[in-house]
């Protein structure tokens, strides 16, 4: 690729630069929210991490558009607990906060004699899916970045494998929760119901339940978009690794004519 082969360059002390490969595709200017979600995750992530837990649940707010520019992220913790933690990133450019998540931190267990419910997986190796060279003629920014895999599809439903081509920082390699994150956002493009030329349907917001902490580099979708009368939607996701499902997403729509 032509430029940094990384979504974001760290400047040190929570300061990202981010690249021309976040772009979203509404403007080369503003970010997609896959990238901007895996960094708030990351940072997550690393907020006071405890032996033996894992996140359960991350919801991601956008407060306005997040330009493919200079960034900041911190962390804190608001609940501390023994089994239990909530915990909150925001991410800013420019003085202003774009972006806020909160997750849920919960202690491990053996809860594997009573386990069951799993949606059924997604069939076949992702590999074996037929390549997509572009979602609806976006071929630049985050969707060229991004190896995609289309499998059965209508309209308002996809299924679909992706992964990453370049890594969300050159100097490590994404955790599979950051992974998860930087595709889980794209369910609503991927199921949407018109053109993207024709109408924009942004998400205010990215809320992902988990049952099982995902494994490997591909993470599967099977996606669906609902759309009401009156400019409100809602995108829905099965969430799938190689083993099978591992939760899922949900995002709020806001859909209007272009």
């Amino acid at each position: 690729m032509d430029e940094q082969a990384a979504f974001y360059e760290a400047l040190g002390e929570g300061t990202f630069l981010a690249t021309g490969h976040t772009a979203g595709p509404w403007s080369d200017k503003a970010q997609h929210l896959g990238p901007v979600a895996a960094l708030l995750v990351r940072e997550l992530e690393r907020c006071e991490p405890a032996a033996g837990t894992a996140i359960r649940r991350v919801s991601v707010d956008v407060l306005g558009p997040v330009p493919v520019d200079e960034l900041t992220v911190r962390s804190e913790v608001l609940r501390p607990g023994r089994s239990v933690q909530l915990i909150s990133a925001e991410l800013s450019a420019g003085g202003r906060v774009c972006a806020t998540a909160r997750a849920w931190r919960m202690v491990r267990g053996d809860s594997s004699p009573i386990s069951g419910g799993e949606r059924e997986p997604l069939s076949g190796d992702p590999e074996s899916w037929p390549m997509v060279p572009d979602i609806d003629g976006w071929d630049r920014g985050y969707a060229a970045a991004m190896e995609w895999r289309a499998g059965p599809a209508a309209t308002g439903q996809a299924q679909m494998w992706a992964r990453q081509r370049i890594p969300l920082l050159a100097t490590e390699q994404p955790s599979p929760l950051q992974r998860l994150f930087t595709v889980v956002d794209s369910s609503s493009g991927l199921s949407r119901r018109a053109s993207m030329s024709e109408w924009s349907f942004s998400n205010t917001d990215l809320t992902v339940h988990l049952h099982r902490e995902p494994t490997g580099e591909w993470v599967g979708l099977d996606a669906e978009t609902t759309i009401g009368p009156d400019g409100g939607g809602l995108a829905t996701s099965t969430i799938h690794d190689h083993h099978g499902s591992v939760g899922r997403s949900a995002q709020a729509l806001l859909v209007t004519p272009l």
